[in-house]
Formats: structure tokens, sequence, C-alpha cells
């Protein structure tokens, strides 16, 4: 491997995902260089997180921009400053729109708590639970124009903790960290 694929991490909330990518393409495990988070939550934890291991922040608020085309773009120009080649969705809650979609055709990846095309969108887990569903996962795929419906990289199956979603969703948060890190690892050493 003689360079490492620069990405960037997009993300909304506390940020376990961008965590464990960073950590995992610092040490290594991923061959790539993680060279922006962007968020669209200036005052999310993901924030601290980033700032802690060197990595530049692009935070954006949506309601600023008079148009969805216009946040993308501003978010478009910091990515091209950075020369990220990839887009790693990690806890982004918001849909990708025509912008990016276009700049990054089949290089943008997300991860979502379920086993899809079962459970698509918010609270996953919580889906699941209310469903009664026994198995619930975590899939990889590419992002299309579609909610949570791009080609599937990947799948893990997680036990449903019954009756208690916080027994399940961390026990997600751990497939999650493993699967999103070795399904990056693979589709970048290609």
């Amino acid at each position: 491997m003689t360079n490492k694929v620069k990405i960037a991490i997009f993300a909304s909330g506390s940020g376990s995902n961008f965590a464990a990518l960073e950590k995992a393409c610092y040490v290594g495990g991923i061959p790539a260089e993680v060279v922006l988070l962007v968020t669209d939550r200036p005052d999310a934890f993901v924030t601290e997180r980033a700032k802690q291991a060197g990595i530049p922040v692009a935070a954006f608020r949506p309601r600023d921009f008079d148009s969805k085309e216009m946040y993308e773009q501003a978010v478009l120009k910091r990515l091209q400053d950075v020369q990220a080649e990839w887009l790693i969705l990690a806890g982004y809650m918001r849909l990708i729109g025509p912008v990016l979609l276009g700049a990054y055709p089949e290089r943008i990846v997300n991860i979502h708590p379920s086993l899809l095309p079962s459970f698509p969108g918010k609270d996953a887990i919580g889906q699941a639970v209310a469903a009664g569903v026994k198995i619930t996962g975590v899939t990889v795929h590419i992002v299309d124009e579609g909610m949570d419906t791009g080609p599937i990289l990947a799948q893990c199956a997680v036990h449903v903790v019954e009756e208690d979603p916080d027994k399940t969703a961390a026990a997600i948060h751990k497939a999650e960290h493993e699967l999103y890190a070795e399904t990056l690892k693979n589709l970048f050493e290609k």
C-alpha cells in the first residue's frame, strides 16, 4: 500500500463510531487517513473527539444556508480543500443530496444499526425492539439518493435483548465499530 486513502467522516452526535474509525486508521487497521470531520451540529461531542485527535472540523448548521444545495456546496468546498477521496457517514443524521452524491459517486459509505432493508431511517434499534424481532444487526452500505437503500457491502447479526433497548444498543455499537473498520479495510485494499 503506497498511499493512504483520504477520508472525511460525517457525524452528528457523540462520535463513538468516529473515534473507533479514527483509531483504526491511526494504528493501521484501515489503510486510510482521516482528513476532516464534517458535522451539522457544531456543539456535538464528536467535535471534541476530533480536536483531541488533531483532526480538522468543518461544522456547518444547515439552517444557516438558504438551501440544502448551498449547504452541501459549502461542505464540498471544505472536502476539496483537504482532498477527501471518500465520505464515511458515522451517525450523520442528514440525507446526502445531489451535490455530494454527484461529487463522490459510489464513494460515500454509511453504517446503519439494522439488517437492511429492515428498519431503515431513524431509531432502527427502537423499531427492532418494538417489532419484537429476536435478531437485528448492522449494515454497511454505499449511499445513494434514498434513505438506507444503497448497495450493501457487509452485514452482521446482533441478538435483541428483549425489552432493553439500551443493552441492544450497546451490542449494536460494539458490532458497528468492528464491522465498519473491517469493511473499510477491505474496500480500500482492493
